[in-house]
């Protein structure tokens, strides 16, 4: 297992950062810029990849399932972060996008790596979900061989759930585990084995793009705006305010006044002013059409014209 670590590609030493302890500060931050730039164009390799695991997020929603990210150390920080942003940007609950971290949430903040170590413990985070197999599984590591990783993959392939193994390493044994594998190859780090820098930035992209892109095809996003944003302070009020003045070209003081009218809730303010609804007309005409603004709008058009 040890001679197996050190043919990681993410456990080579790179070569233009060898004199690092001795260099310039500028020099330093060239050499880490540089090298950071190589995340975006592994990220680009990866896109067939990456497009299967936002249809399996997509299909999940659609049928009622979840998103769940699980990993160890940065990797499951990585997880935490993006699923915690799901909530204020798109007004899920907090169970349709979840991340689970070897060691539990404390994790997060005080390092517990050891919790990595074991298969069994992949497999029991999840079971404590009640996985099924509605739910997407993406599993990320960085080294693509983490055993806390691969039981977990293993245990929700057996389940029936759709699986994605997202690592740094091409050809990494979680990949053999998945349904779909993701494997985004930076190259060894700036500081060997610190996969928490450009291996970390990478994985932080290819996490952003997979819960967009599939709220985007479950009728989160308008054109290119946040429709279900959650309205909880003062800020998202205001931007909730300008996206339905951008969309459907009302004042200021109307946009405001529906948007109160449909307690908070964007989307239903749109089809209020757009389709001429009362709040609770417009709820249940976004309800019929799956909460997708465009088509209740379309279909309340439809209605007048019949």
């Amino acid at each position: 297992m040890e001679k197996q670590l050190k043919r990681l590609t993410t456990e080579q030493r790179n070569e233009k950062s060898r004199n690092l302890d001795t260099a310039e500060t500028i020099d330093i931050l060239t050499i880490m810029n540089e090298e950071d730039k190589k995340a975006a164009e592994a990220v680009e390799k990866a896109l067939p990849q990456i497009s299967r695991a936002v249809e399996f997020a997509a299909g999940s929603f659609q049928k009622g399932g979840r998103l769940i990210y699980i990993g160890a150390g940065t990797s499951g920080r990585l997880g935490i972060l993006d699923a915690v942003e799901c909530p204020p940007t798109f007004s899920t609950s907090p169970e349709q996008v979840q991340a689970v971290m070897a060691g539990g949430n404390d994790a997060f903040i005080r390092a517990a790596e050891g919790a990595e170590d074991s298969t069994e413990e992949g497999e029991k985070d999840l079971q404590k979900l009640g996985l099924s197999s509605k739910d997407t599984v993406i599993g990320i590591a960085s080294s693509g061989r983490t055993p806390y990783v691969a039981g977990a993959l293993q245990y929700a392939r057996r389940i029936g759930a759709d699986t994605v193994a997202l690592s740094s390493n091409e050809g990494a044994y979680i990949s053999g585990l998945a349904d779909c594998a993701i494997e985004t190859v930076t190259g060894p780090e700036v500081l060997t084995g610190s996969t928490r820098l450009k291996a970390a930035t990478a994985h932080k992209m290819v996490l952003n793009m997979i819960s967009t892109a599939a709220m985007v095809k479950s009728g989160k996003v308008y054109e290119n705006l946040m429709v279900d944003v959650h309205v909880s302070n003062h800020k998202l009020k205001e931007r909730a305010v300008s996206i339905i003045e951008e969309i459907t070209n009302a004042t200021a003081e109307r946009a405001r006044a529906a948007l109160e009218e449909a307690d908070l809730q964007v989307k239903r303010a749109i089809v209020m002013i757009q389709a001429n609804k009362d709040a609770e007309q417009a709820k249940v005409l976004l309800e019929s059409c799956g909460g997708n603004v465009k088509e209740a709008v379309t279909a309340a058009e439809e209605e007048k014209r019949s």
